[in-house]
């Protein structure tokens, strides 16, 4: 029976927060709406679309400015992140990902992304070949931070929770692996700061990409 490794995306194996900032800001001038604070955009990252130009629009989720502004938005995300993307990967993320699939981990990544949206984010950095599976947010009933991404995957792949962990920038990821009975790593090179991401408890911290190879090594593979 083999492992498995389940990523997150955005702040995990790329470093797109300041591009997804610009790309929500652009989304909102196209809408008319101006003087966005980066920083409440920037909390937002690792929620879906819909939740996150509800909150920082104030209104609910069926309000027809949500829908519009994910349109937006998924347009702005093809011209200003694709172009980018694989200048945008993180230290040691390409080499670590060949490494694992050597070793015969298999990989998955659980993003609140749509999938199409993550889908060609990863082909366009020239990582999608590692990955056996992409579960983004708009393939399951509940996101993260609910258990069910975990859940597809492990049942997916076959791979019970004790031979899966987690590897994530924020407290959504975290909190998933925990409800899913999955081991978690946080990286701190992400959205969340040290602070928060201990607030979740995880299994493991991981400064760099390297740390969560090591991790991997010594708290999953040698198990």
């Amino acid at each position: 029976m083999t492992y498995v490794v389940v990523f997150d995306l955005d702040g995990t194996l790329v470093d797109t927060p300041r591009a997804i900032v610009e790309t929500f800001t652009a989304a909102f001038s196209s809408m008319g709406i101006q003087g966005q604070d980066a920083s409440a955009i920037r909390a937002t990252i690792g929620l879906p679309l819909e939740r996150a130009f509800s909150k920082l629009m104030g209104v609910p989720l069926d309000d027809g400015r949500v829908a519009h502004g994910v349109k937006q938005y998924q347009v702005f995300f093809k011209e200003l992140i694709l172009p980018r993307a694989g200048t945008l990967i993180f230290p040691g993320v390409a080499d670590g990902l060949e490494a694992l699939r050597a070793q015969g981990v298999a990989l998955a990544v659980a993003t609140s992304k749509f999938y199409a949206s993550a889908d060609a984010l990863l082909k366009a950095a020239g990582l999608r070949e590692h990955f056996s599976m992409v579960v983004g947010a708009d393939q399951v009933t509940q996101p993260k931070p609910n258990p069910e991404m975990g859940q597809v995957i492990m049942q997916k792949l076959g791979v019970p929770a004790e031979r899966a962990v987690m590897v994530g920038d924020t407290t959504h990821d975290l909190l998933m692996a925990r409800a899913a009975g999955m081991r978690s790593i946080a990286v701190t090179y992400g959205v969340h700061s040290v602070q928060e991401l201990k607030s979740s408890d995880p299994t493991w911290m991981a400064d760099t990409f390297d740390d969560v190879l090591k991790c991997i090594q010594t708290g999953l593979l040698q198990n």
